[in-house]
């Protein structure tokens, strides 16, 4: 816990975190203003900080670390010589984000959760939006997370979109803008979770008297939902969390799931199909199972429906949920929805779908299947971000203004080689928020990101019943100069604080 002493003085100046302190030319910074000045809705944190010395918080933040290590907090990097399993690095300070601003954010979300799912039912289904070239056919027809054989499907409880991240940006003009959309297996919610229960520790009262939205209450929301769209009684109902196995980066996070919500975490071997309900193996004998909540690629859940050689699916899985036996969450196909070609023209979805205007603005994208796009492209690879639509985690993309001429060639080729592959966008210079630097011992402003996550269910009237973690997980580039946020990157995280409306 934060025991506040009185600091130091250097020179008359006294030596707390704040000194020095200010935004990067060009950015958006959450805490100060370009003159200086806290933002209003952070006064409490500036506040907290201003009474810290660095040797008080570099203190509170060895032990915020030694506590996420004895916690397990890990994920994994596969590329890593030096080992796979990593603690995931926190930043103790943390990002405000105003109640006025959070509750518009929370209706956009919504909103585009709403269109997309209308979207997913439409192609798997009628495929209205086709027909009037709402989005180019040959677009969606070259997705590899399209799946036509899907198509006439429902999944059981009507929901395909069960659990999304979307991540977010903000600009240089304050404004927060969809980055890109996660809507097959989105992970980093257990951070989201693990960082505020460091935090808690260490800012206890602030966090009272600002009175910040819980997060806590994830697991009790998610399994709520996921009992909603059972295809039997939600109180008779089975869930467990299907997990590719103890080798998966994300794999503490998919025990940390199912045992706060106090559900069986399962591999593929501990499942079997048996005409077309799905059963778990216990030591009581066979066990239905009506939800699962699977963390494994669509491509490895069903070797009898996609790839044969999987080791990581149940055999029949597949069959089992054409027939409504058992929900999946989140649906398969779902991929087609979060490609990185389609994102451009989600705007054009919520039009078509819902007849209103986007809440959330994007970021303006260039498609290289367009040959106007592909040839603006290739003419400013030194000016443009570009990434492939197939590739997460910070991996195939080209950061054209730190690239080498080397890298530009090669990024020219395959994208010639197969344009539809590859979006660019202008690069946005990311918001800032003060991060402890312990080599410098001091707070330098680094760039961030946010994944908000939503939850979606049925209501007992068979509407939509959709949720919205207040806040999300703020992901941090640690390295100075960095724009990459991805853990798998050398990235960090934040505990993100939603200021509490007004009574």
């Amino acid at each position: 816990m934060l025991t506040e002493t009185k600091p130091p003085t250097v020179t008359g100046i006294p030596a707390t975190l704040l000194n020095g302190y200010h935004a990067l030319d060009g950015t958006y910074d959450e805490l100060v203003e370009a003159n200086g000045a806290t933002r209003q809705h952070a006064n409490m944190v500036a506040h907290l900080l201003e009474k810290m010395t660095p040797d008080t918080f570099a203190r509170c933040q060895a032990l915020a670390e030694l506590a996420l290590a004895q916690r397990g907090v890990t994920f994994s990097v596969y590329s890593d010589e030096r080992g796979t399993e990593k603690v995931m690095p926190v930043c103790l300070v943390p990002r405000v984000i105003a109640a006025t601003e959070w509750a518009r954010l929370e209706r956009g979300l919504v909103q585009r959760m709403t269109a997309l799912q209308m979207f997913l039912d439409d192609l798997y289904g009628e495929q209205r939006l086709l027909a009037e070239r709402v989005i180019p056919s040959e677009l969606i027809h070259g997705s590899k997370q399209y799946l036509p054989r899907l198509r006439g499907l429902r999944p059981p409880g009507g929901v395909r979109i069960h659990i999304a991240g979307i991540d977010l940006i903000r600009s240089p003009d304050g404004v927060l803008r969809v980055l890109e959309d996660n809507l097959r297996t989105p992970s980093g919610v257990s951070y989201v979770i693990e960082n505020r229960l460091i935090t808690k520790r260490v800012f206890p009262t602030a966090m009272d008297r600002i009175g910040v939205r819980r997060v806590d209450d994830y697991p009790t929301q998610l399994v709520e939902r996921l009992r909603s769209v059972s295809p039997v009684d939600p109180e008779r109902s089975t869930i467990v969390v299907l997990t590719p196995g103890p080798f998966n980066s994300a794999y503490f996070e998919h025990s940390f799931l199912a045992r706060s919500m106090g559900i069986e975490l399962v591999e593929a071997s501990d499942l079997f199909v048996h005409g077309d309900e799905v059963f778990v193996r216990t030591t009581a004998g066979p066990r239905p199972v009506h939800v699962i909540y699977r963390r494994t690629d669509d491509a490895f859940i069903d070797p009898e429906f996609f790839r044969p050689d999987s080791m990581l699916g149940v055999p029949g899985l597949m069959r089992a949920w054409a027939a409504g036996r058992v929900t999946l969450a989140n649906a398969p196909g779902n991929g087609v929805a979060d490609d990185k070609a389609i994102y451009p023209f989600v705007p054009d979805i919520i039009r078509f779908f819902l007849g209103e205007e986007p809440i959330i603005e994007q970021v303006p994208t260039r498609v290289c299947a367009k040959r106007e796009d592909r040839a603006y492209v290739l003419e400013h690879l030194g000016e443009m971000v570009v990434k492939a639509v197939d590739e997460a985690g910070g991996y195939g993309m080209l950061m054209g203004p730190q690239s080498t001429e080397a890298e530009r060639a090669g990024f020219r080729d395959r994208i010639l080689a197969d344009p539809r592959r590859y979006i660019a966008q202008h690069r946005i210079e990311l918001s800032t928020c003060p991060t402890w630097v312990a080599a410098d011992r001091r707070l330098e402003p680094r760039r961030i990101d946010l994944r908000p996550y939503i939850v979606t269910g049925r209501k007992p009237t068979g509407e939509m019943d959709t949720w919205v973690l207040p806040g999300g997980l703020t992901r941090v580039a640690l390295r100075a100069g960095s724009y990459v946020v991805n853990s798998s990157q050398g990235g960090g995280s934040k505990d993100t604080w939603v200021e509490a409306a007004p009574a």
